[in-house]
């Protein structure tokens, strides 16, 4: 018998999910903010948050997620994440690619080693690349569930 697509799971599975879903989208961002100082960073903060869109649709079922999903909004923020990300390589282009232009003794980036705004372009492109690998994660995936309706 083949299961059926698009359903979603019972109450108990979605009350989880409710109580789950800002929890994951918490740890992953706190992954993507301290990538420079813990291991992580901006893949790894962006397929954890992609985790949260992930079990939204598979716990609430794919008429739920469509609501929710604007491909157009996803879309534009993978290509923000992107140009972002060159954009921060491309500013130091003068001396070298990627070299990190931001001073490090300011009243934002300090030189203390282990604090969250001391590593320059580093969260900056961290915060990029994990905007760019959650949006386009849960496009995928949304993708995926939506070409497996049409074929059955």
């Amino acid at each position: 018998m083949r299961p059926r697509c698009g359903t979603d799971m019972g109450l108990i599975v979605k009350t989880s999910a409710r109580a789950i879903i800002p929890l994951i989208g918490i740890f992953g961002a706190y992954i993507v903010a301290h990538g420079h100082l813990t291991p992580g960073g901006g893949f790894q903060g962006g397929a954890t948050i992609a985790g949260a869109g992930i079990l939204f649709l598979v716990a609430f079922g794919l008429n739920e997620m469509r609501k929710h999903y604007n491909k157009h909004l996803y879309s534009a923020l993978e290509g923000l994440g992107g140009l972002v990300f060159l954009g921060a390589a491309m500013l130091g282009i003068g001396t070298a690619f990627f070299y990190n232009t931001l001073w490090h003794n300011g009243p934002f980036f300090n030189g203390k080693p282990g604090t969250l705004l001391s590593a320059g372009f580093l969260p900056i492109m961290n915060l990029a690349v994990g905007l760019k690998v959650f949006t386009g994660l849960v496009s995928a995936l949304v993708a995926i569930a939506m070409y497996r309706r049409w074929r059955s």
